[in-house]
């Protein structure tokens, strides 16, 4: 039982409906809040006694001393806290209990005491508190998915006898049962245990896998970066179970461990299993789909990453997020079609996908390096506008570009908004922009090389030089000079 209270065990029949309950996930955290994190002042003032306290007879009696009273909700909270010190949590467990609420605690609180106790690998009293739990009618499958995943994690820990032992408390070993065990040893990078829990599991209790079963185990193996075991599970799951179109985890997890892992022929592997997959009219997610993506741009099939994006985009109505508009831009980049990046930014919008300045930068680069000039010129007024600035490398190519064209607007408003919000490399863009403005536009090249002075940006002795030069041939040395003194005097 986590802080979180993703699932109170009232709650675990109406959840185990849904394939997220049958998997019935116990709650898994390495690190817990302590009560210092707790924003009542009562939670925080029962924390401290538990954490400072020596014994149980001296835990009684401070609280006592407390004088502080106790709700159900309190006793939930108190404990959420206090994972950190199993036997303090227990003893107020049970102080609060004959003090305050009759005996009558919550299943909630019920659980999150098998679990401070299982986490914490204190079997003994966990099994004790099953037990208790069993002579007041109050286990459920939650109680026992943290059981699971409490064994499971521990070196040693068999959650299967756990799980054969499930009938002495009353509880049915069925299905969900199942999937809550698979699911503790697959989180606990005990793959090989969960597979050989299936066929026991069929034998000692006749219980069978479903679809669920197996997409748990194949994310395990998607988990452990393991294609053979993979491969295994999915061939025993189709016999199993067939194709299900509605089983896409177990599909999306399968085709990724193929795609991500370092084989030569991962890619046309994991394609294959997707034609496979197609001709079912069963698909993968975008779990897959965002591999896929990347495994194409690496193996520069390029036109089949395309004809990928179009399939699941267009056709199965994936919708994308920003990683995978990122990557297509670089296939696009690739394959040399900047004109069509900019598409992309209005799709994001449509989908509700916002461009950060990665993506903005990612976008203006391919632009510029594709002589889209008219587009790149759009597109940094729009990053300069939304404040997410160009980073340095595009800032020197935009500027160097613009005023390589002779497009001097775009080239100045680019030098302002770089000098306005401190964006690299003002000393040498100011140099650049100096020197290409001289020819043709002197006066501005004078007046930007005095502001380039006044904000402390070192103007190069060679830009004054020449500068010189050019002053010196319409007989207006004296700016120069004036230009000089400023320069010296810096």
């Amino acid at each position: 039982m986590s802080d979180h209270r993703a699932k109170r065990p009232s709650d675990a029949a109406a959840a185990a409906a849904s394939p997220a309950g049958k998997r019935a996930r116990a709650p898994s955290a390495p690190e817990f809040p302590t009560y210092k994190d707790a924003k009542e002042h009562k939670i925080q003032i029962f924390g401290e006694i538990l954490a400072s306290a020596s014994a149980a007879a001296d835990l009684d009696a401070e609280l006592d001393k407390a004088k502080v009273g106790v709700t159900t909700d309190d006793v939930e909270k108190v404990l959420r806290f206090s994972y950190a010190h199993p036997r303090a949590a227990v003893a107020f467990f049970r102080w609060a209990g004959h003090k305050h609420l009759g005996h009558e605690h919550s299943p909630y609180s019920w659980n999150l005491v098998v679990d401070i106790l299982g986490k914490n690998r204190l079997f003994e009293p966990m099994w004790d508190t099953v037990r208790s739990m069993h002579s007041q009618r109050l286990l459920s499958l939650a109680t026992f998915a943290s059981v699971f995943s409490s064994l499971a994690a521990s070196p040693g820990g068999n959650p299967l006898k756990a799980f054969v032992d499930m009938p002495r408390y009353g509880m049915t070993r069925d299905t969900p049962a199942l999937n809550s065990l698979l699911s503790a040893l697959c989180r606990a990078n005990r793959l090989d245990d969960a597979r050989a829990a299936i066929p026991v599991a069929r034998a000692e209790a006749g219980t069978r896998p479903d679809a669920d079963s197996y997409a748990i185990i194949l994310e395990g193996c998607e988990a452990a970066a393991d294609p053979r075991v993979a491969r295994e599970v999915f061939d025993e799951m189709v016999r199993a179970v067939g194709f299900d179109p509605d089983n896409v985890p177990a599909y999306d997890s399968f085709l990724t461990t193929l795609v991500s892992s370092d084989s030569p022929t991962a890619l046309r592997e994991a394609m294959q299993y997707l034609a496979v997959l197609s001709k079912r009219r069963c698909s993968p997610g975008e779990k897959f789909f965002r591999a896929a993506l990347v495994a194409h741009l690496e193996a520069r099939e390029l036109r089949d990453a395309v004809a990928l994006w179009d399939d699941f985009v267009g056709h199965r109505g994936l919708i994308p997020d920003m990683e995978m508009y990122n990557t297509m831009i670089m296939v696009q980049d690739s394959l040399g079609h900047a004109e069509v990046i900019v598409e992309y930014l209005d799709d994001m919008a449509f989908n509700g996908v916002f461009p950060d300045a990665s993506t903005y930068n990612l976008v203006l680069r391919v632009l510029l390096k594709g002589r889209k000039l008219r587009e790149a010129a759009a597109i940094f007024s729009e990053m300069v506008k939304n404040e997410l600035w160009p980073n340095e490398e595009n800032c020197s190519l935009a500027l160097r570009m613009f005023l390589d064209t002779r497009d001097w607007e775009m080239g100045i408003k680019i030098w302002n908004s770089m000098v306005e919000n401190g964006l690299p490399p003002l000393e040498e863009s100011g140099n650049m922009l100096v020197s290409k403005l001289r020819d043709d536009r002197l006066p501005e090249a004078c007046k930007y090389a005095e502001d380039m002075i006044d904000r402390g940006i070192k103007l190069s002795s060679s830009t004054l030089s020449k500068l010189k030069q050019c002053l010196q041939k319409i007989n207006k040395g004296d700016i120069h000079d004036h230009l000089l003194r400023k320069w010296k005097a810096r």
